[in-house]
């Protein structure tokens, strides 16, 4: 994704701070690669810090599994030890980053074990978000109805060559960003919102 030339801002200005974030490349993509690291990873972003028995009962899981694959995530940086929690041999984990940004250049690795990674990767990402909306629509009755009417499941078709398509990534991640950054936790009726992307061609019959 292009970047944006850098702005300069007085110093008295303080500046928002990013989540921070992972760039995957062959060998973290192969340690994230499994559908429940990927699962644990997202709970614990979501949620917050948690014992590998606590995300056993969300993920519906043994606890040896997840504390299996807990230490896996651990070992290529994804997840680590939460030292301010916990006593005697309870160990909690908490995510390390907060996002994960997809090299393309994956896409072209000539390993065979790296295409793999990748496909499973990219697949479990499509499953949650059809996850996350089918949630929504099954439990929007719960909610206040300003939330139904601020919600949006929309489609488009575009023709677009695949450099304007780039284009149009960035300046949608832009402006995500902006709302990040001025974003209020502590606002009046503010919720966890989240928001899936889908860009791709498509075959025309």
């Amino acid at each position: 994704m292009p970047e944006s030339e850098p702005q300069s801002v007085p110093p008295s200005v303080p500046q928002p701070e990013k989540p921070l974030s992972r760039t995957l490349d062959p060998r973290s993509l192969r340690g994230l690669a499994h559908p429940l690291r990927i699962q644990l990873l997202r709970a614990l972003r979501h949620y917050g810090p948690a014992t590998a028995s606590q995300l056993a009962e969300r993920l519906d899981e043994s606890s040896g599994a997840t504390s299996y694959h807990l230490r896996q995530l651990a070992a290529h940086g994804f997840v680590e030890d939460d030292p301010t929690r916990g006593k005697g041999r309870e160990r909690w984990w908490k995510a390390a980053v907060q996002g994960t940004t997809f090299d393309e250049s994956l896409y072209e690795n000539p390993d065979p074990e790296v295409r793999g990674a990748v496909e499973v990767y990219l697949h479990e990402i499509a499953t949650i978000h059809a996850q996350e909306l089918n949630t929504w629509l099954g439990t929007r009755h719960d909610w206040d109805q300003a939330w139904t009417g601020s919600t949006d499941m929309s489609d488009f078709t575009l023709r677009l060559p695949p450099e304007r398509l780039r284009e149009l990534n960035a300046r949608i991640h832009d402006l995500i960003d902006a709302y990040r950054d001025s974003a209020d936790p502590d606002a009046p009726g503010a919720a966890r919102v989240r928001m899936h992307l889908h860009a791709f061609p498509q075959y025309e019959n």
